[in-house]
C-alpha cells in the first residue's frame, strides 16, 4: 500500500468519522434547537397576551369604585324598589329651595300614558328623553300627583328643577340629581297661602296652587342595582378567593367564614 493509498484511507475515514457525529450528535441537538426557537416564540407570543391581559385587568380594577359609584348613583334615578319616602324627601327639599310649599302627594292614574308622554315630550326635553328609553326598557311606571303651592315664578322654577332631576347631558352622559319623573301635565289655579311661597303684590307674586302629574320609574321585578356587587369588588370575588385559597392551602381550616 502506497503513502498515496494511506491518506486516501485516512480521509475517507476521517469523513465517515464526522458524518456520524453530524448524524448521531450535532443534527438531533439543531433540531431540538429549532423546536425549542419555536417554543420560545409561542412562549413569548403567550407573555405579551398575559401582560396585555394584566394591562386590561389593572385598569379595569382602577376604574371598579367609579364604575360602581357612578352605578349607585344611576340608582337614585331608578331605584330597585319604590322608595316613595326618599321620593317625597327630595320634593320637600327641591321646595324649600324654591320658596314653594309641599302641599300633597297621592299615587295617580297617569302611569298607563307615561311612555307615551314621554315619547311625545323627547324632542324638547333632553330628561323625557331618558324617560322614554326607561319606559320603553319595561321598567316599572308609578304614576304620582304632586300638588304645589307658590308663587308663579316660584312654581315656574321649581318645576324647571324636579323636570332635570334626571339629565341627559349634550356629550350622551346622565347627570343625576334626583328621582327620574316624565311630566304629563302640569296645572295651575288660584289658591291661598299657608306659609309658603313668596309674599307680594302684584300678579306675580300671586299664590298659585300648581298640580303635576308625573311618573317615576323602578327596576323591573327580579332585577337588583348592582347585581350582587359591592364596593370591594364584583359579584363572586370574595367568594373566588377564598375558594382558590382552601383549594391552594396544604392544611385547610375545618371552618371557613367569607366576609363579603
Amino acid at each position: 500500500m502506497t503513502a498515496r493509498d494511506r491518506i486516501v484511507i485516512v480521509s475517507v475515514a476521517a469523513l465517515a468519522v464526522l458524518a456520524a457525529v453530524w448524524l448521531l450528535a450535532l443534527a438531533p441537538e439543531r433540531e431540538r434547537a429549532s423546536k425549542l426557537a419555536t417554543e420560545v416564540i409561542a412562549a413569548q407570543a403567550q407573555l405579551a397576551t398575559a401582560e396585555s391581559q394584566v394591562a386590561s385587568a389593572s385598569a379595569a380594577q382602577a376604574q371598579y369604585e367609579t364604575s360602581y359609584a357612578s352605578i349607585v348613583r344611576l340608582g337614585k334615578a331608578v331605584p330597585a324598589d319604590q322608595e316613595v319616602p326618599s321620593l317625597i324627601f327630595q320634593l320637600a327639599q327641591a321646595s324649600n329651595q324654591k320658596n314653594v310649599e309641599f302641599a300633597s302627594i297621592s299615587a295617580g292614574s297617569g302611569g298607563a300614558a307615561g311612555a307615551s308622554a314621554a315619547t311625545s315630550a323627547s324632542a324638547t326635553s333632553p330628561s323625557a328623553t331618558s324617560a322614554s328609553s326607561t319606559a320603553g326598557a319595561g321598567f316599572k311606571q308609578m304614576p304620582f300627583t304632586f300638588v304645589f303651592n307658590g308663587s308663579f315664578f316660584d312654581l315656574y322654577n321649581l318645576f324647571q328643577q324636579l323636570n332635570r332631576f334626571t339629565l341627559r347631558t349634550t356629550a350622551g352622559g346622565l347627570q343625576v340629581s334626583g328621582r327620574l319623573l316624565t311630566v304629563q301635565s302640569v296645572k295651575l289655579a288660584p289658591g291661598t297661602s299657608s306659609g309658603g311661597g313668596t309674599q307680594g303684590s302684584g300678579k306675580a307674586s300671586e299664590q298659585l296652587s300648581g298640580t303635576i302629574t308625573a311618573t317615576a320609574y323602578v327596576l323591573p321585578a327580579g332585577q337588583s342595582l348592582t347585581g350582587g356587587a359591592t364596593s370591594a369588588g364584583p359579584a363572586g370575588t370574595a367568594t373566588q378567593t377564598a375558594s382558590t385559597a382552601a383549594s391552594s392551602s396544604p392544611n385547610p381550616p375545618a371552618v371557613a367564614q367569607v366576609t363579603p
